[in-house]
């Protein structure tokens, strides 16, 4: 019954905010040895803003998946704990500096606006469908919006950022990803019967026909232009593998995976010939202890390998809440949180929270599995992946596993742009399940009966 479950969900979301009161005070403690005196203030807060959450859930999406607002709320609220014990260190660095809690906090009341918003207005996510061609529009003028004159801004050598007065900064291509990919899943539903016929056999791989590669070469052509013109490997990245990801959902069909591995990776390796920025950054992540590249002005190496410095620190257990030093990371409260808090919660912590990650992409590949038609499988299983493999790409950047990319990490870095998408990410997994999980009307009417002549 969808009652017993929102009460296991509430009692889920109350221990989440305990934990991030329990990091919260642990940090206070270590620092200067007494509870932090806003402890009560952030834990109404962060409570009162989920309990809002909760109830618009509980109302509005009743038999949506009860794990993903705990998990989300549990990651959100560490991120938050993170950005204030970066805050509070008194060594003077940029990354102390720039740090704030407060406007952190103010982002998630706004990332909780835009939940509710879209669970109270979007009441059956299969209208989306019909707005296939208007989201990839969308997306793609988000996406290349930064290359406009006047508001366009070029940021530490990247051009990602839009500038809107009274505003501020925003990053557009977190929120062209949404609609990129309910571009994929509207036109992949309606295209794949097309794109999952054979052509020719190549050893064990059936390849597609000839004609069936423009949406990919398409798509190829766009993350190129993205990480030539804006130098943004990480958009460039996500946006191409979560549409060969969708592509092989869609079709089941593996060379679609293996020629959008091999376009990407020479594209990549083209580019890093023929521009010096993306051959920056192949040298940093193959040389990064070199004292040239090191010691370089913009885009050099001390900001990747001083966050595996931070995390060799912290070993196995890590140094403790508040007791090591993360501050000495450049943008520890924005590209390397994951290292700044891998160093405090070591590799046991880092596990757990890879693990809590790994629970909220499970939930929804769940929903995509349970769901009744094509369209929202596609939907569920590609903002699933989407979530998933950002994750891998800035935890493998940081690890030095792959090149660093610049994306950020969901729900925990400091920055509104990245939070209110990743928000609004939930949101439509939140919805999807609930459409996913809800029995049919005869169903529901019959365990109504049951109810009454058990009484």
């Amino acid at each position: 019954m969808p009652a017993k479950r929102r009460v296991a969900q509430l009692l889920m979301l109350a221990l989440a905010v305990v934990i991030v009161m329990g990091a919260y005070a642990n940090v206070g403690l270590a620092m200067d040895e007494q509870i932090p005196s806003g402890m009560l203030t952030y834990g109404l807060s962060l409570g009162g803003l989920m309990l809002a959450a909760y109830l618009v859930l509980a109302k509005f999406a009743p038999w949506a998946d009860p794990l993903i607002l705990p998990l989300v709320t549990l990651v959100n609220g560490l991120g938050l704990v993170m950005i204030y014990r970066l805050s509070e260190s008194d060594s003077g660095l940029p990354s102390a500096k720039l740090a704030s809690p407060n406007t952190q906090l103010l982002w998630t009341l706004i990332g909780i606006v835009l939940f509710s918003v879209t669970l109270i207005f979007l009441r059956d996510h299969r209208a989306l469908q019909r707005l296939t061609y208007t989201a990839g529009a969308a997306g793609i003028f988000l996406l290349l919006s930064p290359l406009l004159p006047v508001i366009g801004q070029d940021v530490n050598g990247a051009r990602i950022w839009v500038g809107i007065p009274g505003v501020g900064q925003i990053q557009p291509a977190e929120f062209a990803k949404l609609a990129l990919v309910i571009f994929f899943a509207g036109y992949l539903v309606a295209k794949r019967d097309v794109l999952a016929l054979a052509g020719r056999r190549l050893l064990f791989i059936d390849l597609p026909r000839a004609r069936d590669l423009g949406p990919v070469l398409i798509t190829w052509g766009v993350s190129l232009g993205v990480l030539v013109m804006q130098k943004d490997l990480g958009s460039s990245l996500l946006l191409f593998g979560t549409f060969i990801a969708m592509l092989y959902i869609a079709t089941q069909r593996i060379s679609w995976v293996i020629i959008g591995i091999l376009l990407f990776v020479g594209g990549a390796v083209l580019a890093g010939i023929a521009f010096d920025h993306v051959g920056d950054r192949l040298e940093i992540w193959l040389d990064p202890g070199n004292p040239e590249f090191y010691n370089r002005e913009l885009g050099g190496s001390e900001q990747l390998m001083q966050g595996l410095f931070a995390m060799g620190s912290g070993g196995i257990l890590g140094t403790g809440l508040g007791q090591g030093h993360p501050d000495l990371i450049p943008l520890a409260f924005s590209d390397f949180i994951f290292a700044a808090t891998g160093e405090e919660i070591g590799l046991t912590g880092i596990m757990a929270l890879l693990m809590v990650y790994a629970l909220i992409v499970e939930r929804g590949l769940r929903t995509s599995l349970a769901a009744r038609d094509p369209f929202t499988k596609l939907l569920s299983g590609g903002l699933s992946f989407l979530l998933a493999w950002q994750i891998f790409i800035i935890v493998g950047g940081v690890t030095r596993l792959i090149p660093l990319t610049g994306l950020v990490t969901p729900f925990m870095s400091q920055g509104g742009s990245a939070l209110l998408a990743n928000w609004i990410l939930i949101a439509l997994l939140v919805r999807m399940s609930d459409a996913a999980r809800r029995p049919p009307p005869q169903a529901i009417q019959d365990e109504g009966l049951t109810q009454v002549f058990q009484r």
